[in-house]
């Protein structure tokens, strides 16, 4: 007959073979895996933002404990794909251009209003504000989680027809557009032609002329060779690309207390770092794309404008009076 004491050992031997697993689970490192559709490039702006996090989260928890590793140029997912399995937990972390966001959240639209913004300035004082804290409320409600609202800069327009000067000179001309309701309405209501697609299937489009050009910022093209493709460059500025890192609620969740903290300074740090680095950069990029390109000012926008301004009460009802209402007080 085993004794009380002999089985008490026993039972405190078990508990610490199960338990050794569980500790080793808590050992191991956190790895989480990044995506964007973008390049890798040293200038491209969702390269700059996912490399950013990473050193940034990296060194504040350590290599040794956690891992970003980055997946650019689609490699785990087309942008919707990326949405979506972050939603579901399988994937981890994006960063994601706006309009793909509002797909699932409506009031992300906001940001893609045209002509909403006149500045960068202006773009960062709301999404740092009051509008951004209720976009990000929102956007937790669908399962994400936005850890900073990066940049892209001011979306211009290119293609192989014609330079773009007045609303007028887009007629004829087919644009590729982000498959959003805001981008189809904004040439429609100017007398242009959007065709929606993703931005797997762009460049082979624009380059077999099933499109004749695209409307993208100044770091997306230069970074993506679009030059290569497209004649034309026209200084449009008509929407202010916001491009979000975000992280799956299932995955942050998961992280223990502290790297979750980290995370969130990381997010900050590295939003902070990005839009520093694509503002110096835009001088750059219009400089090196003027040697590539035909180029040309687009300095009056008001008959841009005028076209455009019935577009705020049709999409006021999807994104929200408040958010609307809120959004145009802050740049006024």
């Amino acid at each position: 007959m085993t004794s009380p004491l002999s089985r008490r050992a026993a039972f405190a031997g078990a508990a610490v073979m199960l338990a050794a697993p569980a500790v080793a689970r808590a050992q191991q490192k956190i790895v989480l895996r990044l995506g964007t559709t973008s390049g890798e490039g040293a200038q491209d702006p969702y390269a700059v933002g996912m490399r950013g996090f990473k050193a940034a989260l990296e060194r504040r928890v350590g290599a040794d404990r956690v891992e970003v590793q980055l997946f650019p140029n689609r490699a785990i997912g087309d942008e919707r794909p990326l949405v979506d399995g972050m939603r579901l937990g399988t994937v981890d972390m994006g960063v994601i251009t706006n309009a793909v966001v509002a797909q699932i959240e409506p009031a992300f639209q906001v940001n893609d209003m045209p002509f909403l913004y006149a500045e960068e300035a202006q773009a960062h004082r709301v999404l740092d504000g009051p509008v951004g804290a209720q976009l990000r409320q929102r956007l937790e409600g669908r399962g994400i989680l936005a850890l900073g609202f990066m940049e892209g800069g001011f979306r211009h327009m290119i293609n192989n027809v014609r330079p773009v000067a007045r609303p007028e000179d887009l007629r004829g001309i087919k644009f590729r557009v982000l498959q959003s309701p805001i981008y189809v309405e904004m040439y429609r209501s100017l007398g242009g032609t959007a065709v929606p697609m993703a931005w797997a299937e762009t460049f082979t489009a624009v380059q077999q002329g099933a499109v004749d050009g695209l409307e993208v910022p100044l770091g997306v093209i230069d970074q993506n060779k679009l030059y290569e493709i497209t004649k034309f460059l026209s200084l449009t500025g008509h929407i202010y690309s916001m491009i979000a890192l975000l992280v799956s609620r299932r995955s942050f969740d998961r992280l223990p207390a502290e790297v979750k903290a980290a995370a969130i300074e990381a997010g900050r740090e590295a939003t902070a770092e990005q839009r520093a680095t694509n503002g110096r950069l835009q001088a750059q990029f219009r400089q090196s794309l003027a040697g590539r390109m035909q180029l040309n000012e687009v300095a009056d926008k008001a008959a841009w404008r005028r076209g455009v301004l019935p577009m705020y009460e049709s999409f006021r009802g999807q994104i929200g009076a408040d958010i609307v209402r809120d959004a145009l007080a802050a740049v006024q």
